[in-house]
């Protein structure tokens, strides 16, 4: 079963800010951790929401809005993602909890069965 892994982007992360050398460090080495056990398909970070767009469907209209960013709610936001194999959520949420964080700042992951493949 696959699993979304979504990393809540924060006001550093909005502001284009870059990850400490040991974030980034540590992360790399998470991430081959994932990869060699079999878990990691996929892992990425995103840009602000400031180089993206949002689409809004209104009802009635043919053609949806677009919104460029930046989107004011940071809380509604992704900064990255972990597509990752697993059998249970609970086997993904043991391996998220070694994610690293060496300056302890606060954040969200949150972690979700995908439904289904194209």
């Amino acid at each position: 079963m696959r699993f979304m892994v979504l990393v809540k982007a924060s006001e550093d992360s909005e502001a284009g800010a870059s990850p400490s050398p040991e974030l980034i460090e540590q992360m790399g080495q998470f991430n081959t951790e994932l990869a060699e056990s079999g878990h990691l398909v996929q892992a990425a970070g995103l840009t602000p929401s400031s180089a993206g767009a949002r689409l809004l469907w209104f009802e009635g209209e043919a053609e949806p809005g677009v919104v460029d960013g930046p989107f004011a709610e940071t809380k509604e936001l992704v900064a990255g993602v972990w597509i990752l194999e697993g059998e249970s959520v609970a086997e993904i949420v043991e391996l998220m909890k070694r994610a690293p964080n060496p300056d302890r700042r606060a954040g969200t992951v949150e972690i979700r069965p995908m439904a289904g493949e194209l």
